[in-house]
């Protein structure tokens, strides 16, 4: 039997979220975090809510 914990199994643990009023290139902005911190076991997530034109940024731990 394999002992694996959650984040071996491919969950995501929920480090911060922070929304704020949208940019248009803040997916630029996302890209460029989860190509340089790959390696530090983070990954960076945008979602859009474009009735409240909000934006939201996910950190993620791998």
């Amino acid at each position: 039997m394999d002992n694996c914990n959650d984040n071996q199994q491919g969950k995501l643990e929920l480090v911060a979220h922070k929304s704020f009023a949208n940019y248009d290139q803040m997916y630029l902005v996302v890209d460029f975090l989860n190509k340089s911190l790959k390696d530090k076991k983070l990954m960076f997530g945008l979602t859009k809510d474009s009735k409240k034109d909000k934006m939201t940024i996910t950190i993620y731990e791998v």
